[in-house]
């Protein structure tokens, strides 16, 4: 009697590990992050010096033949001041520098915009970087959702790995899925809602609630720009906090996307989320991990079908390949 699972795959049939294309795409993805950041950063950082230092010179000319200021050379300073303030110059001492188009400040410039956060307080002035902005946004859009698609697809399989282990310690399959979630739905909360408010405000000086309220909002992309990290001129933020947060929201909208989905799913089907993982002894999940291909040899199962699927197709494509795999078992 012929049996699938006692012959091993070919070589150019197994079942690939995604890992190696998760980390090309991610060092794409951060490559053309890089290249958003240089090109802004070259092409803003000198209009922002420029503007900074024509700040200083008339408010330090004004401050010389003044000694009371009267209306017009007011609005004027004022004018200056709200420039300044647009190009991302800090001015509230006797230095001044291009503040939040240097580097770092580049770098969160162009991931809150390929992830269309766009909170509306920094966005470029010179005509060629809004140019480059256009076709940044329109390449780092779909790359942004294509990465965001493979982590949540990344941690969608990490879950169904911890839910089959606790199947195979002897717990009841759907009572090994509700553990798995609820770790899945915790932890989430966890580290991507619930600890960073604590961090922005130590670094920031917001309440928690101002912290989580900026951490949804940034996550959700919504981006109102009421609240963004860094403004704060009076403090000293150091290298790694900019980066940390960016990392933060690649993964925590990853993380917010798939909280979604699963609510869509249990919104949009009746019945909600279907069933990941067939009931039964662990040897009957083995025996359906291979099926017989048309010529007779083992083949592996696609990735996908390991996933769960939502609404009624899923369910009746679950049950077909099931079908298929007990009608090839039969045939050998």
């Amino acid at each position: 009697m012929y049996r699938p699972r006692a012959r091993a795959a070919p070589k150019g049939r197994a079942w690939c590990c995604p890992l190696p294309t998760t980390l090309l795409l991610l060092l794409a993805y951060l490559a053309y992050l890089g290249l958003g950041t240089g090109v802004f950063w070259a092409l803003e950082g000198r209009a922002a010096q420029d503007s900074s230092r024509s700040f200083q010179r008339d408010k330090w000319e004004l401050l010389r033949n003044f000694t009371c200021l009267d209306g017009p050379a007011l609005d004027s300073l004022i004018r200056d001041i709200v420039e300044a303030y647009k190009s991302g110059a800090s001015l509230l001492s006797n230095t001044t520098s291009m503040g939040r188009w240097e580097l770092v400040g580049s770098f969160f410039f162009s991931v809150s915009t390929i992830t269309t956060i766009g909170y509306g307080n920094l966005s470029p002035h010179t005509m060629a970087a809004r140019l480059f902005c256009i076709f940044f946004a329109l390449v780092g859009i779909p790359l942004n959702l294509v990465v965001l698609n493979r982590l949540g697809h990344l941690m969608q399989r990490g879950v169904h790995r911890c839910a089959r282990r606790l199947g195979g310690a002897g717990q009841d399959p759907s009572t090994a899925r509700w553990l798995a979630g609820s770790g899945a739905l915790l932890s989430g909360l966890l580290l991507f809602l619930l600890l960073p408010p604590l961090l922005f405000a130590h670094m920031e000086g917001w309440s928690y609630i101002e912290g989580f309220y900026y951490a949804f909002i940034t996550l959700s992309t919504v981006g109102f720009g009421d609240y963004v990290i860094g403004m704060n001129p009076s403090r000293r933020y150091p290298l790694w906090y900019k980066n940390m947060v960016s990392l933060w929201i690649l993964f925590g909208m990853a993380w917010l996307a798939l909280i979604i989905k699963l609510i869509l799913s249990l919104l949009e089907t009746p019945g909600g989320a279907c069933s990941c993982y067939h009931r039964g002894s662990k040897e009957d999940f083995k025996s359906r991990s291979w099926r017989q291909g048309p010529d007779g040899e083992p083949e592996p199962r696609s990735p996908q079908r390991g996933s769960c699927s939502e609404g009624p197709m899923g369910i009746m494509q679950h049950l077909e390949l099931s079908t298929q795999a007990a009608h090839g078992g039969k045939d050998s």
